[in-house]
């Protein structure tokens, strides 16, 4: 069978649990600014944040409900939203980092680190409101 036209990597696993799977990494990545996985998982789940990023940069109900979805937790899309987008809104694309690391032990597969580009703060930005003078 030949392999043209076929996106994404399958990873011996059924299609709710390969969502489950990018789900997590996602929520994790999201939740604690970096995480260790395999390099196949790790090029696989950067596809599927960079979405939910732009997402939530370009604000609104609809982006937040479908980031909702996207996520495990709707925790982690709150903190998308309010503390990790707004402070990404120099770049318009490649927010995440993919960076290779030691081969794992048991078994030898290749692992990698995957991290936000800028450094993120912990503290929500917060937006500037105008005086209305009444």
């Amino acid at each position: 069978m030949h392999r043209h036209g076929y996106i994404g990597r399958k990873f011996g696993r059924k299609r709710d649990e390969r969502r489950a799977l990018m789900k997590g990494l996602a929520t994790s990545l999201v939740m604690h600014g970096k995480i260790e996985t395999t390099l196949p998982k790790a090029k696989e789940s950067v596809r599927y944040i960079e979405k939910l990023i732009t997402k939530a940069k370009k604000g609104g109900l609809d982006n937040r409900r479908r980031v909702i979805a996207a996520l495990s937790t709707q925790e982690a899309a709150n903190r998308l939203f309010d503390v990790i987008a707004p402070q990404l809104t120099g770049r318009s694309s490649g927010h995440v980092r993919v960076k290779r690391t030691a081969l794992r032990v048991g078994d030898g597969a290749q692992m990698a680190t995957i991290a936000f580009v800028d450094q993120i703060t912990d503290k929500p930005v917060e937006t500037k409101a105008e005086e209305v003078k009444a």
